[in-house]
């Protein structure tokens, strides 16, 4: 499946924690802090239809897909060790939410929206200047390796935090991709935790999505049932790490 086609087929409270994410219908802030969204349970499948199995992911390694929109971009990691678990973050505006922690067995399954909240940077199939650094990786945007970074600006998360900015001048963390990975090892998006940016996202790059969709509207509509999903490197040509 080539990049044009794979475009095509993409077409609360501490109680939060304790249960389903995807039994949750609304946005909540509540006063201690948590901000989530439902969108549609989508399962993650790869290129020919078959289901992501979490325990098969390569470790610290970049897979890409969309959701919740056909044109939001998002990046899943299997960090291989566990994440911290129950982390209070703060937007940009001071709403505090918490990120319950990695999904799979060792719960060192993350995902977070790839749409950096600084300048909106994110991956396209002719180049990403976001990407996953592994631990033992360089980049001139944090001290040592195991984080986000969005090279455009030196920005850099740790997913381990809950994708929590640590450097650069991003104002906020990214938004983390809800999962859940079910009895046969497979890997659902259920929703979005945290601030995200999307309706910037959307108006900035209006040119962007006609140019890809032939019509901007059908970006902003909502990935239902599968999204297919693959190797960031696969989906771009080229992947730009300072």
């Amino acid at each position: 499946m080539n990049r044009r086609n794979f475009l095509k087929v993409v077409g609360a409270t501490a109680a939060v924690v304790a249960i389903q994410p995807s039994s949750i219908s609304q946005t909540l802030y509540a006063n201690n802090g948590d901000l989530y969204k439902r969108y549609e349970k989508v399962q993650l499948v790869d290129k020919a239809g078959q289901p992501i199995v979490a325990s098969a992911l390569k470790k610290e390694t970049s897979y890409f897909f969309m959701y919740p929109y056909n044109g939001t971009p998002a990046l899943l990691v299997d960090l291989g060790e566990p994440t911290e678990k129950e982390v209070k973050l703060t937007s940009e505006d001071g709403t505090e939410y918490i990120f319950p922690g990695g999904v799979g067995k060792n719960s060192s399954i993350v995902a977070v929206s790839a749409i950096c909240p600084h300048q909106l940077t994110h991956p396209k199939p002719s180049d990403s200047f976001f990407n996953y650094v592994p631990k033992n990786g360089k980049t001139m945007a944090y001290k040592s390796g195991g984080v986000f970074v969005c090279s455009s600006h030196l920005s850099a998360y740790d997913p381990k935090q809950g994708a929590k900015r640590v450097s650069g001048p991003a104002p906020q963390g990214l938004a983390n991709i809800i999962l859940e990975v079910d009895d046969n090892d497979h890997i659902w998006a259920v929703g979005v935790l945290g601030p995200d940016k999307f309706h910037d996202y959307f108006k900035a790059f209006k040119p962007e999505f006609k140019a890809i969709y032939g019509n901007w509207r059908k970006a902003k509509k909502l990935v239902k049932v599968q999204t297919p999903t693959m190797l960031l490197s696969e989906y771009c040509k080229e992947i730009i790490q300072y």
